[in-house]
């Protein structure tokens, strides 16, 4: 047992969660869509529009922005933040903080992996030739701080409000780094989880560039398929998964639902390439190791792997690599969340791990969409074709990102 998981120590529960995923708007709807393996990708009008080598992405599914944030704050802010608005205010609808908490008690922390680049780009476009002509909000909206500062704001939290930046890993970093807070007494709750919407020509062409992307141009649907030996690349997403984490002993007292508890978090770097993963697997499969300890459990008491499985060839590799190094090749089932929502970038991790919870309550491991035949099954027991079921117990959510940024979660089912 690790020394912070010992007999005492403050339990972080989650007791509200909001979505606006490409998987889906709900977690209810998002994990529907994981459980048939039912993949959001689609050719993107304004990708072929503007000529994209890669014109495909999972987009958020339309829905009524303006219920959650006024027309005048939508001319002010950028489309990742007004997502991440609107899922704060689903999460905090949910977990009903009550009144009389102190203000300076509430804190936000975020994670994003591209800020504010889509309308940074797209005023680039509009008034590069005039810049005086540019909005009066440019700045504040294209700040990478700029959503948390916005929910800060509009509820009136005064407590810490911090943006994380740890490439594809920043969602999960968020929410690992929030529940420290509370853990250590600095906050009684906070908003966390990851943000972005990087769907955008600049991007898009970058990761085409550095030939990151699916190019089955003509089979979106297919186009992500993590861990199966025919996969090109991942799909770009777009979404915000936001949670409310507070006290355990506090949300009971006051009747909260508790939809699960983050019970342990690590990370770590790879130092080894400002891309590629280590392809032995050491230093993920240390920030697994790390995370679990942290919960205070080993790993033979985790029963499902959400993985990172962006579905590029390195990655999946050196995952499956970490994951056999971790668990002394004797894994839980392996499961993937991107190849129903693509990769959100900062998003990513803080979806994936709210799947992860329902997943751990519904006692199922979803089926990895497109997955046909594995590469890494001498590695790793990835689940395909139909969901799995499973006893209860906690399950470990991976993220990993560009620069060797590992960061790691273990959740456990309410109750």
């Amino acid at each position: 047992m690790s020394r912070t998981a010992g007999a005492g120590r403050v339990r972080v529960v989650v007791t509200g969660i909001g979505l606006r995923t490409s998987a889906g708007n709900s977690l209810d709807d998002a994990f529907d869509a994981v459980l048939a393996a039912k993949s959001a990708a689609a050719i993107v009008d304004r990708l072929i529009e503007r000529d994209a080598p890669v014109p495909i992405g999972c987009q958020v599914p339309p829905f009524a922005m303006e219920a959650d944030v006024s027309r005048r704050e939508l001319r002010q802010v950028d489309r990742p933040t007004a997502l991440a608005l609107c899922a704060a205010a689903d999460a905090l609808r949910e977990a009903a903080l009550p009144e009389g908490l102190p203000a300076d008690r509430v804190g936000v922390h975020l994670g994003t992996g591209i800020g504010g680049l889509s309308l940074m780009e797209n005023t680039a476009l509009d008034y590069g030739d005039d810049p005086l002509r540019m909005p009066v909000h440019t700045v504040p909206a294209t700040m990478a701080n700029a959503a948390a500062a916005r929910v800060a704001l509009r509820y009136g939290f005064h407590g810490s409000c911090l943006t994380y930046c740890t490439a594809c890993a920043s969602g999960t970093t968020a929410i690992g780094e929030a529940a420290r807070r509370v853990r250590y007494g600095e906050l009684d709750a906070v908003v966390t989880g990851g943000y972005d919407a990087a769907i955008t020509h600049v991007l898009v062409g970058g990761f085409a560039r550095m030939r990151a992307l699916s190019t089955r141009v003509d089979d979106p649907e297919h186009a992500s398929r993590p861990f199966d030996a025919g996969r090109d690349g991942f799909v770009i997403g777009e979404g915000a998964a936001l949670f409310v984490l507070e006290r355990r002993e506090a949300a009971v007292a006051r009747g909260a639902r508790v939809l699960g508890e983050i019970a342990g978090y690590a990370s770590n770097s790879d130092a080894h390439h400002i891309v590629a993963p280590g392809p032995d697997g050491v230093a993920a499969a240390a920030c697994m190791a790390a995370a679990i300890a942290d919960a205070g459990l080993t790993p033979r008491d985790i029963g499902q792997i959400s993985a990172h499985g962006t579905s590029t060839r390195l990655n999946d590799d050196a995952e499956a690599t970490a994951i056999h190094r971790c668990f002394a090749g004797q894994a839980p089932p392996v499961t993937a969340v991107k190849g129903v929502s693509g990769h959100l970038i900062g998003g990513s991790g803080a979806l994936e791990a709210a799947i992860a919870l329902r997943c751990a309550e519904r006692l199922v491991v979803p089926p990895v969409a497109n997955l046909t035949a594995s590469d890494v099954a001498d590695r790793i027991d990835v689940v395909a074709g139909t969901p799995r079921y499973v006893t209860r117990a906690p399950v470990l959510s991976n993220s990993f990102g560009f620069g060797g940024q590992n960061s790691c979660l273990v959740l456990t089912p309410a109750g």
